[in-house]
């Protein structure tokens, strides 16, 4: 067994830990409750869950597909705009924007009171779509989470060959052709990366659903664990809901067969792009425009408005720390899980088996599983490591030294990598299969070793995914909230946590300070990746290589 296995296995060991800790539970017998479970809500479940990741689904593949295509290979006005405009929903918590959206959109909402004084309506007068409900849940969703695949989808079309697109020219296709058959095989990878995120990212939403008063998994995950006790019936719950992940990675893999799409040519130009005319232009900028303004301009103008009526009161020099506590956590769970990623990814390359393509297929299901949970699974292992820690020291030296992990922030970083490790590992996994073996041989038939294989050839190739990993785990950190809640050591606060706690209170308007800061903080960061990512495309005008 190669060092390259043994350190893989040991990573996704670790990483795996605290869901199998969870779903050890499963095995333990609980029949009264899962049955009670089984006829009364569950069938509640398995109806709403279903619903909601298929037409979310469907919303992000439109969106993040559709969009990448335009500011990638089309020139339209705003083109330039949009190729980092288009990311920045991203940095809108899910339920910050089902919160914003239903203040806005409800009776007493500022919308429907203006309709119904221009038009003199009263209640039962007229009809308006429900906020509330699984389509609104799904329409919200769907604006927060399609920058997962037009991220992956962008970087995959950046990378592409000119040479194979100038080849289908040749053969008479025009730009749609080219689009079906051509761009979206070599994409793929990509695209089911970013649609599996996504659709991970559903299945574990709390916050939005539970406001909609949507019964999924998730929230009877957290009503039976956390509301009745039941720990065994909620890690059964939560086994069902990976269930749900396997059988989406399964029919990708299906459907996929045994085709595998890879980059044969090491030279490239700059991508050739389609000049808009007429009315397809401005179709374009609609296109784009769109998610953009419901997805992040509109709830970040409510966000503000709120803000400035009856923000929070501590705004000011107070705020610094919780900026501070919520970049670092979030810089430190991006560097960490796009390291472990490329680990993982070249390691199953290297070395590929059953055994390790299980072993981080395992490692990356925690991305499905609701950050409380993992924050239980995380506190059992480590309290009893901390319990001997205490005991050695207070034995040994007299020393005492309280809670060196749970009580630190090493638990909070510990939980973010695995919660987050699948976001990385899609993207990087996606990026490194598109370059052919051909390249590993060369380069080691020239005396470079593995490790300088990865350093040399393909983290170049790699630095547009890599860098889209970073910010998706930096952004994503910056809004999680059941685990940073349950594992932050005493008297450290988040944005998110500052959020959720006047939120919690009815004080929405002064959450919306902290939920805006939320959103300015990612900004930058999603600027400069797409910036980034345009430059690190071999061969581009903006490129320095």
């Amino acid at each position: 067994m190669s060092i390259w296995t043994i350190m893989m296995l040991t990573i996704a060991l670790l990483v795996s830990l605290p869901v199998l800790t969870v779903l050890a539970h499963v095995f333990v017998p609980a029949p009264d409750v899962w049955a009670h479970l089984a006829t009364t809500v569950l069938p509640r479940y398995l109806l709403n869950t279903a619903g909601l990741v298929l037409g979310v689904g469907v919303g992000v593949l439109v969106l993040g597909v559709g969009t990448a295509w335009l500011v990638v290979m089309c020139r339209f006005p705003g083109q330039r705009l949009f190729e980092w405009a288009l990311l920045l929903p991203l940095a809108v918590p899910t339920y910050v924007i089902a919160y914003a959206y239903t203040d806005f959109l409800q009776f007493a909402g500022p919308l429907q009171s203006l309709l119904r004084d221009l038009f003199g309506w009263s209640a039962g007068d007229y009809w308006f779509p429900p906020v509330r409900s699984l389509g609104g849940a799904i329409a919200l969703l769907s604006l927060v989470l399609y920058p997962y695949v037009y991220l992956l989808t962008r970087a995959a079309f950046l990378e592409q060959s000119v040479c194979v697109l100038e080849v289908g020219r040749t053969l008479g296709r025009g730009p749609w052709r080219l689009f079906s058959t051509i761009a979206i095989p070599l994409a793929r990878p990509a695209i089911a990366g970013g649609a599996a995120l996504a659709l991970m990212e559903t299945l574990n939403e709390f916050g939005a659903v539970q406001f909609f008063a949507l019964d999924t998994f998730t929230t009877g995950i957290y009503r039976t664990w956390f509301g009745l006790g039941e720990r065994t019936a909620a890690a059964q719950l939560a086994g069902v809901l990976l269930l749900f992940v396997l059988a989406l990675l399964l029919i990708e893999r299906i459907s996929r067969g045994k085709a595998q799409y890879f980059h044969t040519s090491s030279r490239y130009r700059e991508l050739p792009q389609y000049e808009l005319r007429g009315a397809r232009r401005w179709l374009a900028v609609a296109g784009c425009g769109l998610p953009v303004v419901l997805g992040f301009v509109l709830p970040a103008l409510l966000l503000l408005e709120m803000s400035l009526t009856n923000g929070d009161g501590r705004l000011g020099w107070a705020f610094l720390p919780y900026i501070f506590n919520s970049v670092s956590l979030a810089t430190a769970a991006a560097l960490g899980a796009v390291g472990l990623a490329v680990l993982l990814s070249y390691g199953v390359r290297l070395a590929p088996s059953p055994l390790t393509e299980a072993a981080v297929r395992v490692s990356a299901m925690g991305y499905a599983v609701p950050g409380a949970v993992i924050a239980v699974g995380i506190l059992i292992p480590l309290g009893w490591m901390d319990q001997q820690l205490y005991a050695l020291f207070r034995g040994e030296f007299g020393w005492d030294v309280g809670l060196l992990l749970t009580g630190s922030g090493v638990a909070l970083v510990y939980a973010y990598l695995v919660r987050f490790l699948a976001v990385s590992y899609n993207a990087v996994q996606a990026s490194l299969t598109k370059v052919t073996p051909t390249m590993d041989a060369a380069s080691r038939t020239l005396g470079k070793t593995a490790g300088g294989t990865l350093r040399r050839v393909h983290a170049p190739i790699m630095r547009g995914s890599l860098l889209g990993a970073g910010i998706l785990v930096f952004v994503d950190v910056m809004k999680e909230l059941p685990a940073t809640i349950i594992l932050r050591p005493f008297d450290f606060t988040t944005l998110a946590v500052r959020s959720y706690e006047l939120a919690s209170d009815e004080r929405l308007s002064q959450s919306s300070t902290a939920s805006l800061a939320i959103v300015l903080v990612g900004i930058v960061p999603v600027i400069l990746l797409s910036r980034a990512m345009r430059h690190s495309r071999p061969g581009s005008a903006d490129s320095d290589h």
